[in-house]
């Protein structure tokens, strides 16, 4: 395994420690940057005064793979082609905690299922290309094990999720599976 696997999947680490986010978010970019493609344009908005945070860096790479590559899914063609447009990855601080961003330039959420997105085996993908998992899972790691929240906002050609992670670590961390 080389060193930016190891960096991905985390596996030589402890699992609960203070990372830093970026250098998760870059690590994750450089795994699935195979699968993003050519014609995804990432761009990085990343606020570098924004501290490290105590977190499960595994779980954290985990909810950046699921987000990162439902966004490339939304800007797949309907012909088939692969995916173009923009990614952006915004890093930010709001109030007391730190935000990610993934914003993409797809076709957007249906506003008839938006409520449904969180929902365990709730996919949009093919037969056969999606579980539906992805986000549970990533509600689960966000929510339940770091104590954020995970939220979208979306339009055709703007669709942003956020997840929102404390600053500081809670008293105790969870030892609850995902």
């Amino acid at each position: 395994m080389c060193i930016r696997d190891r960096q991905y999947s985390q596996l030589d680490r402890a699992p609960f420690q203070v990372a830093d986010v970026h250098e998760l978010l870059d690590s994750t970019l450089l795994m699935l940057s195979g699968k993003i493609g050519r014609g995804v344009e990432v761009v990085k908005e990343y606020d570098r005064t924004l501290p490290r945070i105590p977190a499960y860096p595994a779980e954290l790479n985990q909810v950046w793979t699921n987000l990162i590559d439902n966004a490339v899914s939304a800007m797949n063609h309907a012909d088939g082609d692969a995916a173009r447009g923009t990614l952006t990855v915004r890093t930010a601080r709001e109030h007391d905690r730190l935000l990610v961003e993934f914003r993409d330039t797809g076709a957007g959420i249906p506003a008839e299922i938006r409520e449904h997105v969180f929902d365990p085996f709730f996919t949009t993908k093919p037969v056969g290309e999606g579980t539906g998992l992805g986000l549970d899972i990533s509600w689960r790691i966000v929510v339940d094990r770091h104590h954020g929240s995970l939220r979208f906002d979306s339009e055709p050609g703007d669709t942003r999720f956020q997840v929102l992670l404390p600053l500081t670590a809670p008293d105790a961390p969870s030892e609850e599976s995902v």
